[in-house]
């Protein structure tokens, strides 16, 4: 018997085994047993006219794919998303289990507990073609690599974006504390906030401690510590440096911030107490590239600064003090020489504050610095003095861009004194004389300054504007910088309104110009006439302060911001 009989003989014993238990139709009255059932797997032998089952195809795991792609634009780096929902969901999610939910069977009168397991949210799957399987398994790989990728977005980020996003935080709160919070979130964002180029400017205010609170020895020794830290790690690009509100260690802080950053060129020192002058030797010996010092409102050992300015005063640029009887020897030393490319300097005193007169000789200063743009005295009264072998050779401020005077006290500045201020500064863009009341517009009228943009000539807390103020001219000064003019204050002014009505004119006259954007008529006689013509005229006017006009309707007494409101204004007035 050859191979092919006995395969067709071992078929025909098996299917008559099988048939009894297929074609059984007795009832359950007849007492015939039962045949057993037989298992139905396949052997090995298979019948001869048998079809070949098709091998299944072995699934290829994909992997899962970033949803973003990174591009350059030309200020920030762009992260466009690659998915085509427009929810942010992924493009692929696997199909759901078909088929509906049946009971469990009970067997022999006993109930099985069954175990309640959590429902997952079944994920639908779009439908592929020509796919012949109605039922396939998920794919674990890829679900597990999905799902980390959206609950870990933060570290998949490329960090010059982190960078970009750090960099916006950092101009608007400071590098102080957000980076020392970010950088402890995992590794890439620790890499990214100790980036050098976030830690250009550092302002540290109050830390650690409560204002006014003392500190106990173990918070000291921990602020050094941390001080000592970020100097050593975060400081090496550094180059403006704050600290304000510093009763105890601010003069260590100077040291180390003066050891361990060599690209210093700003240093504030606001509301500081006990900087001795060891601080500023440490200075002058490490920071070569500094520029800048501002000493308001501190209180420090006077004698540090003064011989900071006699030894390394020639690369100083910026100077900025409180006036004080001991701190006016700045402006003594100043004018002796120290500080020869000066190009800022700014003296203020507290609004409370009753010794408001400050001695300054204008010739010494405008020959020792003549490279100075900006000069400040804010709520000081200066006191000119004159020197005893003043020359004809002085040549005034030539490069001022900036002077104010203002003050909220009575004020002794007169047109002689403003014009031996600015005799020769023919760039000069913006002049405060706020609180100037014995300033009058034909002295105004004579100023070499062809260009002004700002003038502030607002009458704020003065007792005495109503004796001292002008008021008639101001047509000569809205006349003369009526095609430059961007910002102009007349607050409290008791000019006529005849007089106001004629500068207005004058200002309305400029439209090929139309730069003036801020106008303040508050407290003055301003009419509705007058501005009718200057708003109608001037287009790009988008702050107008009309408080406490007496010549206007009650209902236009008020502060107007923006263009719109502006126009509206005007309808009303027409």
């Amino acid at each position: 018997m050859d191979s092919s009989e006995a395969g067709a003989l071992a078929y025909s014993e098996r299917k008559e085994d099988i048939a009894p238990s297929t074609s059984n139709t007795l009832g359950p009255e007849e007492d015939e047993p039962k045949p057993k059932k037989v298992s139905r797997k396949r052997t090995a032998v298979n019948p001869p006219n048998a079809k070949a089952k098709k091998p299944k195809k072995a699934r290829v795991s994909r992997p899962a794919q970033l949803g973003y792609t990174v591009h350059q634009g030309e200020d920030m780096l762009l992260v466009i998303s690659s998915t085509t929902s427009q929810y942010g969901e992924s493009a692929w999610t696997p199909p759901k289990k078909k088929g509906s939910k049946k009971k469990k069977k009970l067997t022999k009168g006993k109930v099985k507990a069954v175990q309640t397991k959590k429902k997952k949210k079944p994920i639908a799957k779009p439908k592929l073609a020509n796919n012949p399987v109605a039922e396939e398994k998920r794919d674990t790989n890829l679900v597990m690599a999905q799902t980390v990728t959206d609950h870990r977005w933060g570290q998949s980020l490329p960090e010059e974006v982190l960078i970009n996003i750090f960099q916006m935080v950092v101009i608007q709160d400071g590098a102080v504390p957000f980076l020392c919070r970010v950088g402890r979130v995992c590794r890439l964002w620790n890499a990214a906030a100790s980036s050098p180029v976030l830690w250009r400017k550092v302002t540290v205010g109050h830390c650690w401690i409560a204002p006014g609170k003392t500190q106990l020895p173990k918070t000291e020794k921990r602020i050094k510590d941390t001080f000592d830290w970020l100097a050593q790690n975060r400081f090496s690009q550094l180059r403006d440096f704050s600290l304000y509100h510093w009763t105890k260690n601010a003069s260590y802080a100077v040291e180390v911030v003066a050891q361990f950053c060599p690209h210093l060129r700003s240093l504030t020192l606001s509301h500081c107490t006990g900087l001795t002058a060891t601080a500023f030797q440490c200075l002058g010996l490490h920071s070569r590239a500094l520029q800048s010092i501002n000493l308001q409102y501190s209180e420090f050992q006077v004698e540090g600064p003064l011989e900071y300015l006699e030894n390394h005063g020639s690369q100083i640029k910026q100077f900025l003090f409180t006036h004080g009887l001991k701190n006016d020897r700045f402006l003594t030393a100043i004018t002796r020489g120290y500080c020869p490319d000066l190009e800022l300097l700014e003296v203020n005193t507290k609004l409370n504050s009753k010794d408001c007169e400050l001695p300054v000789c204008i010739q010494a200063l405008q020959t020792a610095c003549p490279k100075l743009k900006t000069f400040r005295m804010l709520n000081v009264r200066p006191l000119h003095k004159t020197m005893r072998n003043a020359g004809d050779s002085a040549l005034g401020f030539p490069l001022l861009e900036e002077l104010c005077i203002a003050t909220t006290s009575c004020s002794y500045m007169t047109d002689k004194d403003l014009w031996e201020i600015l005799f020769g500064s023919t760039r000069l863009r913006v002049l405060d004389l706020r609180g100037c009341s014995r300033i009058t517009p034909s002295g105004l009228a004579t100023l070499p300054c062809p260009e002004l943009e700002c003038l502030f000539w607002g009458q704020y807390f003065s007792s005495n504007v109503g004796l001292s103020s002008p008021k008639a001219g101001i047509h000569m000064v809205t006349q003369k910088w009526c095609q430059s003019l961007q910002q102009l204050d007349l607050a409290n002014q008791l000019f006529s309104k005849e007089d106001l009505e004629i500068a207005m004119s004058h200002l309305a006259q400029a439209t090929e110009a139309d730069t003036l954007r801020s106008l303040n008529l508050s407290g003055t006689r301003i009419t509705p006439p007058a501005l009718r013509s200057i708003i109608g005229q001037m287009t790009a006017l988008s702050y107008l302060n009309l408080s406490s006009c007496r010549y206007l309707p009650r209902g236009l007494k008020r502060i107007y911001r923006g263009q719109e409101d502006i126009r509206q204004l005007l309808d009303k007035l027409e």
